[in-house]
């Protein structure tokens, strides 16, 4: 038989609410939680349908008993009572249902279940003509997410619900790590809003968090309120406390503001503006101290992350920047990475996009962010660039494509640092504009096992300088000849050299071919595959003069693998290199044929120069004649939990290595991880870092990393702790001692964080720290490209009102 019941509208949502932060770019780890369901799945279900509310008003509700007793006003089911509606089910011993009030009774293993949560009662009533129902004594879990708890009692009329004695946690009943409680929770699914009276939240046993009253949503929709504060302590700011105040402003855009007090520097006042729109979306925050105690002085900064899209192949995107002061970084960063950049960089452009080109129009500039500089150390900004580059087949056999840019330069004014540190006169430093076109043409043979790639290039650059740059280079240039032939330095001679408009045409011919041959082999019972790849590379440009030339964006790119390889060995168009050169590179790799596992691979090069090379910088020396360092690399990985790698530049010159390079790393038991690697380059640095994640049982652990400057015989950082993680619980302590001034001053601190999973976590983002600290600390940022390799930026504070 068929009755018109209406199933509870259980909406337990509490627990989807408690979570009012964003969430960690790691996530939450639930592996430790035992399979058992602390409420089993129901045998007897058979959901069918939509399991949205509206749909489900219009299903017809099926029941079915093993009998049927009663009179026809009140029938009572007994036995398998079912009741299925959509998704939902509810399922009893014995039902009794009065048709003339239209109400029931549910006696007996009352069970209940929709597409959120599984329920376990003892007794359900209700009204069908008021819409009011009660369950009493009953246990939950959701489905849909973590989460389980109790209830007393849960009475329930149309969209408006009240709880009484509940409970939440998303650890398991028998090991209650934390759990959240109250009196009385009182929901309104229509607002999407509850009240929860005489909230109290312990760890373990113990009471830590009483709240008479609290607030909060039960659904999805954002509401206005507090998020999880902050606190901290650090010799530099002292006491840190923070508190996020959440504000939902429209559907579409809303505001988060960030009050903060630091016992040492004062008070500030942070904001991140978010908004979304059908074809773009962007980031505004800002901070604002009026008086930082520390320095004398108001400071702030703002940040703008957004863009826009135009058309199906054009966006625009911008990125700015500004601080207060050139301590900023140094003041408000909780790393080393607050120290290493000496500018923060602000652009702004439209970029386009299609199947073989892409082009833009954009502009950038710089900010001095190091006070031991002047602007004079800051890059040329691009007012504005334009660019494009295209590269598309030519029928079977050839490639064609252009690179092409055009760019003005400007140079901020400086005031030179005097003796006694005082300011000189402001300073300014001239600029001009660049064309830079690059056409090319390249044939492409390849076949199975070999192939030939013959390119030629034609490129021209003019240039147009303001007229004080212009005067400098021709004076250069004029001693540079005088100090040569010995004669004197006169105006005429000054004027034979400038040259307001100097332009470079230069042909590039390159010619890029290589064998690959394979093998197959058995060891040890594994199918292996072999590879022998040897290349050859030869570059030919004839020697232009290039000494007229001005150098706004161009440095010499760091010898690598891939420097090989290139027609060019300079970063930019201020400089084309000349070049003579044969590069003769080989390549062998080991693959496991089972999963195509890379177990081993070996890379070795050399260039060698056919003549002397003969373009450079001013600071830089001639390439001779001969041959350059030579390159190798590589890599062993001979299972899942061992890899090393080495790499390596000798030059054959000074007998001496250029660059060096030894990693090697172990991936053991639960998380466990040791990482080990040295790092050399000659004249510049040579380091040392170690560091490690211990399990020493399922829930502790140890975390540790020693990162050693062995040129300055000093730590760069140095860092130990301890870490418990259950289920649903965990708390990490670690002290830190790291360089935080330009000065290279050490200074120390101790990161203290309670994480409840599902919960929210208390104290500093010590995860965030340990990730950038311990390469593997997160096992997929081993196989995955981090964010800030992908996009090029540092990423140092996951607080937005706080600049990277």
């Amino acid at each position: 038989m068929r009755l018109s019941i209406r199933l509870l509208p259980l909406t337990l949502a509490i627990w989807t609410a408690l979570p009012a932060h964003a969430e960690d770019k790691m996530p939450i780890s639930w592996k430790r939680c035992p399979i058992v369901d602390p409420v089993p799945a129901f045998t007897d279900t058979q959901p069918t349908g939509d399991d949205t509310k509206v749909k489900r008003n219009t299903l017809p509700t099926t029941v079915e008993g093993d009998e049927q007793t009663g009179t026809i006003d009140i029938p009572v089911f007994s036995g398998a009572v079912n009741l299925n509606r959509g998704n939902q089910f509810l399922g009893t011993d014995k039902l009794t249902f009065n048709k003339n009030d239209n109400t029931y009774v549910a006696e007996g293993h009352v069970r209940y279940q929709d597409g959120n949560m599984r329920v376990v009662a003892e007794k359900a009533h209700g009204n069908q003509d008021t819409d009011e129902h009660t369950i009493e004594d009953m246990r939950y879990q959701l489905v849909s997410r973590r989460g389980n708890g109790t209830a007393d009692t849960i009475n329930i009329k149309d969209d408006l619900g009240q709880m009484y004695g509940a409970t939440y946690s998303t650890c398991p009943p028998e090991a209650r790590h934390w759990q959240l409680e109250a009196r009385e929770i009182d929901i309104n699914n229509e607002e999407g809003m509850g009240i929860a009276r005489g909230a109290k939240l312990r760890i373990g046993r113990i009471p830590v968090l009483y709240m008479p009253l609290f607030v909060f949503p039960v659904d999805g929709r954002r509401r206005t309120g507090l998020l999880y504060p902050s606190i901290s302590t650090t010799g530099r700011n002292g006491l840190d406390y923070k508190q996020p105040i959440y504000l939902n402003l429209a559907p579409n855009y809303d505001m988060t503001l960030y009050p903060r007090i630091m016992s040492k520097r004062g008070a500030s006042l942070g904001t991140e503006f978010r908004y979304l729109n059908a074809t773009g979306e962007g980031t505004i925050a800002g901070t604002y101290m009026p008086n930082d105690k520390l320095r004398d002085m108001s400071r702030g900064s703002f940040v703008f992350n957004g863009y826009q899209n135009l058309s199906q192949h054009w966006q625009a995107r911008a990125g700015l920047v500004w601080l207060s002061d050139t301590r900023y970084l140094e003041d408000f960063n909780n790393s080393s990475a607050g120290i290493a950049n000496y500018n923060v960089l602000s652009s702004v452009g439209i970029y386009g996009n299609g199947r073989y080109w892409n082009a833009g129009i954009m502009a950038d500039r710089y900010q001095l962010a190091d006070y031991t500089l002047t602007n004079a150390s800051l890059p040329y900004d691009r007012l504005p660039r334009l660019y494009l580059n295209w590269d598309q087949p030519v029928g079977s056999l050839f490639r064609a494509g252009i690179e092409a840019e055009a760019v003005r330069f400007s140079h901020q004014s400086y005031r030179p640092i005097l003796a006694g540190g005082a300011l000189g006169a402001s300073t300014d430093i001239p600029g001009g504009s660049r064309l830079d076109l690059k056409p090319f043409v390249s044939m492409e043979i390849e076949r199975d096992a070999w192939y030939l790639r013959p390119t030629v290039a034609w490129r021209y650059t003019a240039y147009q300088l303001d007229g004080q740059l212009a005067d400098r280079i021709a004076l250069d240039n004029a001693n540079a000849y005088a100090a040569t032939t010995g004669t004197a330095v006169t105006p005429a001679l000054v004027a034979q050299y400038r040259q307001a408009n100097p332009t470079r045409t230069t042909p590039i011919f390159s010619v890029d071919t290589g064998l690959y041959f394979d093998r197959a082999f058995k060891f040890r019972d594994t199918e292996y595959t072999q590879t022998l790849e040897p290349r050859l590379f030869y570059l030919r440009v004839p020697y232009k003069d290039q000494n007229a030339l001005p150098i706004f964006d161009t440095n010499a790119l760091s010898f690598s693998w891939g420097q090989l390889f290139r027609d060019n060995r300079y970063s930019s168009a201020d400089r084309q290199a000349d070049a003579n050169q044969l590069t003769a590179a080989i390549s062998s790799r080991v693959l496991r044929q089972s999963d195509g596992h890379e177990v081993l691979n070996v890379s070795f090069g050399q260039i060698h120069y056919l003549s002397d090379a003969r373009v450079h910088l001013p600071w830089e020396k001639t390439i001779e004649k001969g041959s350059s360092a030579y390159v190798a690399d590589a890599n062993w990985s001979p299972n899942d939990k061992w890899q090393f790698g080495a790499s390596m530049q000798w030059d054959p010159k000074i007998k001496r290595r250029d660059l060096a390079s030894v990693r090697g790393r172990y991936l053991f038991g639960d998380g466990g991880i040791v990482n080990l690697a040295y790092r050399y380059r000659r004249d510049l640095l040579e380091q040392a870092d170690f560091s490690f994640v211990y399990p020493i049982n399922d829930a502790w652990s140890l975390v540790g990393r020693h990162y050693y400057s062995l040129k300055d015989n000093k730590p760069i950082e140095t860092l130990g702790g301890v870490q418990f993680d259950s289920c649903c619980i965990a708390i990490r302590v670690v002290a830190r001692r790291y360089i935080a001034t330009r000065e290279g001053d050490l200074k120390n601190g101790i990161m203290l964080e309670f994480e409840l999973k599902g919960l929210g976590s208390a104290g500093q983002d010590t995860k965030r720290t340990l990730r950038r600290a311990i390469l593997g600390y997160h096992r997929d940022d081993l196989y995955l490209i981090p964010p800030e390799t992908a996009t090029g930026q540092t990423v140092s504070d996951p607080d937005p009102t706080t600049l990277p």
